[in-house]
């Protein structure tokens, strides 16, 4: 079971990250920022449903469509350049299936009929982290050195 609160954690555990609601309490949108008075990039904007989170994330674009080819739980980024971005489809329990309710408007919930399968904490995880490598990545190098980004292998 992977809760909103829980993949908000997932995303403010990184260096920078701060959530902030441009859209109103309905959705969250998290960013990452150097330091104050530096611009902030999004990297993730978490949608609750009531069955199922909607997280919108940073992906490379061969990766994005293998994962849409792989998982019915990935989704291409909803009102998201949709070669750059997926919408990933994490349900609040196990066995459950996100109904039509669900999915955002003009949108089916059919794709999603089996989300429950291969959902799984570490997976999320490190998909939000490609995302958050990726906005980094594009961060001019002051601000990647103030993030201490690319992280230091210890060991």
């Amino acid at each position: 079971m992977i809760t909103h609160d829980a993949l908000l954690g997932m995303c403010l555990s990184f260096p920078g990250a701060f959530e902030d609601h441009p859209f109103g309490a309905d959705s969250t949108v998290v960013k990452v920022r150097a330091a104050p008075g530096r611009p902030a990039k999004l990297f993730a904007l978490l949608m609750p449903g009531e069955q199922a989170t909607r997280i919108n994330l940073k992906c490379d674009p061969e990766l994005a469509e293998y994962l849409r080819r792989q998982y019915q739980w990935v989704l291409p980024g909803y009102h998201m350049n949709k070669r750059h971005w997926n919408t990933v489809v994490v349900p609040h329990r196990a066995a459950t299936t996100p109904t039509p309710h669900d999915a955002p408007r003009g949108e089916s919930a059919e794709p999603t009929s089996a989300v429950a399968g291969g959902v799984t904490k570490s997976l999320i995880r490190d998909l939000i982290e490609d995302s958050y490598d990726l906005v980094v990545a594009s961060m001019p190098r002051r601000d990647r050195v103030l993030l201490d980004w690319p992280p230091t292998k210890s060991g």
